[in-house]
């Protein structure tokens, strides 16, 4: 039933005829779409950063935060990086297709599991209008459909990746409705698109965790969450100096306005004299502002008092909580208590602890002696991804194409009868 959005209703059914004709089309269109896409990018660079610079200079002018406004910003480093990962997916096997488990049972009857993909998928984010392109890319590769809703901050941005994401799908013969991107939907119609159970087979929202809560209390569609990340740092008392101030300063201020960005810091007690001044000494430098525990602003004096609200915080900022830790299971306790199951990473050159760390930490990602912000789907492989995903249901981490299929069941026999 439409219920008041007839409009809504038939772009919705659209995608969904356009869903089902994915599942079956050939490889080399799908990666057609993805060279013309990029291409078309690469040509209309000049457009996309006008229309891009009018979304940032609205959202300044309305009083955003610097960590939303540079989650909205391109710049030509961050449209090649765009572009990088198109031509990266372009090159990832396709996904669909393939018989996995292939087994013969003891009657000859012949078992496996071919990979398809989930159908329509409802992609919703705040802020980020590359991350369109990016779910576009990913829904096409694996056979999928999207709608696309993303957020009205970056609106002209949003609406020029439409137009040529609809060109790209023209040029490799791809059904129109493939991706539909829907920029000026208001809530109420949200609301109606994800409880179209019928219709959606799963939505995905990427944003703040207003949003996501919004969307899981709302939709009658599963709902795979990608939750905020509260990530941490635990330098082990076996740390190498140079390593983990390296980890801390990249974790911190590479980016820090993305979800796989450092927030909180635990130093061993046996670290006090050597790591912790030095790390505080580069982070300052970097201009980050410091809330430490007691213990640690005892041995570098001057930081600010960490309150309980430092702690479980995403802060999104060059902004860090920093805690003293007696041991590696105070440090877990530290993590169980106040972690997202975002990101969690350990620096050590004791295998033991390390294998310890990754045994026990619940995390979509858990790093040895490597930065958080290596939690990407470009950096791990995966050419690119439609988000990071911090429930365990179907897909836990980043998202790339094997985490937009599923497998049924394919039997052959011979006459084979139950008896």
């Amino acid at each position: 039933m439409s219920q008041g959005f007839p409009d809504l209703y038939q772009t919705m059914l659209r995608a969904k005829a356009a869903a089902n004709a994915l599942g079956a089309s050939g490889g080399k269109a799908r990666n057609d779409f993805l060279r013309a896409l990029s291409g078309l990018i690469e040509s209309g660079f000049g457009a996309v950063l006008a229309a891009n610079l009018r979304d940032v200079e609205k959202a300044r002018a309305g009083g955003s935060g610097q960590a939303l406004v540079d989650r909205l910003t391109l710049d030509e480093k961050r449209l090649r990086e765009l572009n990088a990962g198109l031509a990266a997916c372009v090159a990832l096997p396709d996904p669909l297709g393939r018989v996995e488990d292939l087994s013969t049972r003891p009657d000859g009857l012949v078992v496996g599991r071919r990979r398809i993909p989930l159908g329509l998928i409802g992609f919703i984010c705040e802020a980020r209008p590359g991350a369109v392109v990016e779910a576009a890319a990913m829904a096409i590769k694996s056979g999928n459909a999207l709608l696309a809703k993303p957020g009205r901050e970056s609106l002209e941005t949003s609406r020029l990746f439409g137009d040529l994401i609809a060109e790209a799908l023209g040029q490799a013969g791809l059904p129109p409705g493939a991706i539909t991107v829907l920029p000026d939907l208001g809530r109420e119609e949200l609301k109606f698109a994800i409880a179209q159970d019928g219709i959606l087979d799963l939505v995905i929202p990427r944003g703040g965790e207003g949003l996501i809560r919004f969307v899981a209390d709302n939709s009658k569609v599963p709902v795979l969450k990608h939750y905020k990340g509260v990530n941490h740092l635990y330098v082990d008392r076996l740390a190498e100096t140079g390593m983990a101030i390296g980890l801390t300063v990249n974790g911190k201020c590479n980016r820090p306005s993305t979800c796989n960005a450092l927030e909180c810091l635990l130093v061993h007690r046996e670290r006090l004299d050597d790591f912790l001044p030095a790390a505080v000494g580069a982070l300052l430098e970097k201009g980050v502002r410091i809330f430490a525990c007691e213990r640690a602003r005892a041995k570098v004096p001057g930081l600010g008092e960490a309150a309980e609200g430092h702690f479980g915080r995403e802060f999104l900022d060059l902004t860090l909580a920093v805690k003293v830790v007696d041991d590696m299971e105070e440090a877990l306790a530290h993590i169980l208590k106040y972690g997202s199951r975002h990101t969690e990473a350990i620096c050590t050159s004791d295998l033991g602890a390390a294998g310890d760390f990754l045994a026990r930490v619940d995390a979509s990602c858990v790093m040895v002696n490597a930065s958080t912000r290596l939690n990407d789907g470009g950096c791990l492989g995966l050419g690119a991804e439609i988000g990071i995903s911090t429930s365990k249901i179907h897909a836990y981490g980043p998202m790339g194409l094997r985490e937009l299929t599923t497998t049924k069941f394919v039997v052959t026999g011979r006459g084979h009868l139950r008896r």
